[in-house]
């Protein structure tokens, strides 16, 4: 889901961490609120004033997604989950999550963790501006807060809505999991739902914008109905994905004789012998026999050409650490969360200094599309573990 991340800040243990699309969201708040809100809301202003509102008032909103996604964060790792932290992008912000709710209990009390820290927002920025109102603060100032006190009620009801992904659709599935006691079939209903719901709201788009002239309303009607349909179908998938590793070490996928380089070869050899040569988007790297870190044409690219001829790979190479190597007995399923949250596709698998192979994204990917369709007829209800 997410592409190229920058980590803003650290709380409570969690990393509050930007995608870059989050900046596209961040103008189109700001824009909304300086063009159509408040001006709506506060009339006769001076343009600035109205920018100013609107930074404001993005800033309040995105401050309010942020605790949404903490009350959900603080409640998972209560109840024993495992999440590396939250990610802001252009659809608001999300938990990200390494694994499923243990039970439909614990489904439903971290979904609904979210929208009770956003209703209980509202109620604290309404008293805000109650008290501001009564100190003769202006208007302007307390009209951001009215509107940060009204758009978590909307952030709180729309996140009910029973469609997964959405809170509502999660506390669906934790329903319909107790019921059925299975999650597969309750995840697939609610993703149905959800898709449906992103279809509506696709439509309720496009008639703001032809029949009521609405441009800003429908734009935004449509591309949260893009997102709500994507999602649902991407959980359910993750959720296979899971499913058909659930149980496999990593080290079941791995390429057992890679192929590594000295510290110690130029550059220009490496682009030539093995990236061109080879065609390998990333390389291990060995220094006395020792793995010591990987490279790839990403960190070549950062240093000069005229320098690759003398440059030794020591010089340029990423070093080793959690995000590219991993133990051999590591879960699959963990793997594949770490390729997705840090956007390696490959990674090197080591016991202590000692490299013992590599595993791309496409071997993952491979063993699923086979699992997927062998058990296309019964998608993995009660299929054994492999």
């Amino acid at each position: 889901m997410f592409g190229k991340r920058y980590t803003l800040a650290r709380i409570f243990g969690f990393d509050i961490r930007i995608d870059l699309t989050w900046l596209i969201l961040v103008a189109l708040i700001v824009w909304t609120l300086s063009a159509g809100y408040f001006p709506a809301s506060y009339a006769d202003l001076p343009a600035s004033t109205y920018v100013w509102m609107g930074v404001l008032g993005a800033i309040g909103l995105f401050a309010s997604i942020i605790i949404h996604e903490l009350a959900h964060s603080a409640v998972g790792r209560r109840l024993g989950m495992r999440i590396h932290g939250i990610t802001l992008f252009v659809f608001g912000g999300a938990a990200e999550m390494t694994e499923e709710p243990a039970s439909a209990k614990a489904e439903f009390l971290m979904a609904a963790a979210g929208p009770a820290a956003s209703f209980v927002l509202a109620v604290l920025f309404f008293l805000i501006a109650l008290l501001l109102a009564a100190l003769d603060t202006p208007g302007p100032l307390v009209t951001v807060v009215h509107y940060l006190s009204a758009i978590n009620v909307i952030l709180g009801l729309f996140n009910l809505a029973p469609a997964f992904p959405l809170d509502g659709g999660r506390i669906l599935r934790a329903a319909l999991w107790q019921w059925r006691g299975d999650v597969l079939w309750a995840t697939r209903w609610a993703a149905q739902i959800g898709g449906m719901l992103g279809f509506a709201l696709i439509l309720l788009g496009i008639l703001n914008v032809i029949v009521a002239g609405n441009l800003i309303g429908g734009m935004w009607w449509f591309l949260i109905g893009l997102f709500v349909r994507a999602a649902a179908s991407q959980s359910y998938q993750q959720l296979i994905a899971r499913r058909a590793l659930e149980g496999v070490r990593v080290s079941r996928f791995m390429n057992a004789h890679p192929v590594a380089v000295s510290a110690d070869l130029p550059v220009e050899r490496l682009i030539e012998d093995y990236v061109l040569g080879r065609r390998l988007k990333m390389v291990p790297v060995l220094e006395d026999g020792q793995l010591v870190g990987s490279v790839s044409l990403k960190e070549v690219k950062e240093r000069p050409r005229a320098d690759w001829p003398v440059l030794p790979v020591r010089d340029v190479l990423r070093p080793r650490s959690a995000e590219n190597t991993v133990p051999p007995q590591m879960p699959a399923t963990e793997a594949l969360s770490l390729m997705q949250r840090t956007g390696n596709s490959r990674l090197m698998i080591a016991e202590g200094d000692r490299l013992l192979g590599v595993v791309s994204l496409r071997d993952l990917m491979s063993y699923l599309a086979l699992r997927m369709e062998l058990d296309e007829s019964r998608p993995l209800e009660g299929a054994s573990r492999p």
